[in-house]
């Protein structure tokens, strides 16, 4: 693992998807409102993070990896607030993503002794959220340049079909690994990916399936054979929450590695982990099985903790499952 983290170390990773700010009010509720059968909450810390594909590129950074983002955000308060997070992890946020009139996403989580309460989302229609011609171009350039590309869909309107099929063509020309964490309610039209990682409900829905289908058990055979015929990825890494990772190449279901998780704090983020991770040794010149390996160490390190988290070279080096 050292000398894969080393490895990573420099590796240019365009992050292109959809932005957001994590905002978490932590405090204690103790009584019920008169107003309304409501708890109230009484507030003593609240904290930021970036969240949703800024989450992956620090992700990416913490690991030793130069990241370059590319999400549209305003130049509202909480686009200045992303920025400075951004900045304050070494993440590189062109100008070109932030525009006069965008709404900054925000997701408010009110967590009461360490469980969510309730989560308040500020967002504007998925088309506000997507790239003019100018950001566009600002990114295929980002491209360009990059190692490997990852494209963190949210479904909050960044990432749409005709995109993914111009970033497909960019990243061709240099053999340049291109790796898709999707949101299955978009629809998208895309085939070729390098790497695709769904979790476990997405990849059944991706495969046309529903629970009820699976009689209690995850088809994986099935679902890797369906994905394959309609998305093309070259690697499939479908994380199964408890029971670890499952490794697909060409639509054949492979190795599932177990899960590493010490115990599980909060799951929130650890896709983010996973992809960044994965897609980070796989442009360092891992194979998809040493680097699933990496990424299931650092998601062991992440849901050990409370929200929106990164792991360290450090800590995924001292980490024992």
């Amino acid at each position: 693992m050292q000398e894969l983290l080393n490895k990573i170390k420099g590796r240019r990773v365009v992050v292109i998807g959809d932005v957001m700010i994590d905002h978490y009010l932590h405090g204690d509720a103790t009584r019920i409102s008169p107003e309304a059968p409501v708890p109230v909450v009484h507030v003593d810390r609240e904290r930021h993070v970036a969240g949703g594909a800024a989450n992956v590129a620090i992700n990416l950074r913490a690991l030793g990896a130069h990241a370059v983002l590319c999400g549209m955000a305003g130049r509202d308060s909480a686009g200045d607030e992303l920025a400075v997070l951004l900045a304050g992890s070494g993440v590189s946020y062109p100008e070109a993503f932030r525009r006069e009139g965008v709404t900054t996403i925000i997701k408010t989580r009110v967590v009461v002794r360490n469980q969510q309460l309730c989560r308040i989302d500020r967002e504007r229609e998925s088309a506000h959220y997507a790239f003019d011609a100018a950001a566009r171009a600002a990114l295929l350039a980002e491209v360009a340049r990059a190692d490997a590309v990852i494209l963190s869909d949210y479904a909050k309107g960044a990432i749409a079909s005709d995109l993914v099929v111009e970033v497909l063509a960019e990243a061709a020309k240099r053999g340049t690994l291109v790796a898709l964490d999707p949101k299955p309610r978009r629809k998208l039209a895309v085939s070729g990916v390098g790497l695709m990682t769904p979790n476990k409900a997405e990849a059944l829905e991706l495969a046309g399936l529903t629970p009820e289908d699976c009689a209690g058990k995850f088809p994986a055979a099935e679902v890797c054979r369906r994905i394959h015929e309609q998305y093309r990825p070259k690697h499939l890494v479908v994380t199964l929450g408890a029971d670890g990772m499952l490794l697909s190449e060409d639509g054949r279901a492979g190795k599932t590695i177990p899960t590493y998780a010490r115990e599980v704090f909060d799951v929130c983020g650890a896709g983010d982990t996973v992809i960044a991770t994965l897609t980070a040794a796989l442009a360092a010149g891992a194979d998809i099985e040493a680097a699933a390996h990496l990424a299931n160490t650092a998601a062991g390190v992440v849901v050990g903790k409370f929200g929106t988290a990164t792991a360290s070279p450090e800590e995924i080096l001292s980490f024992q499952p």
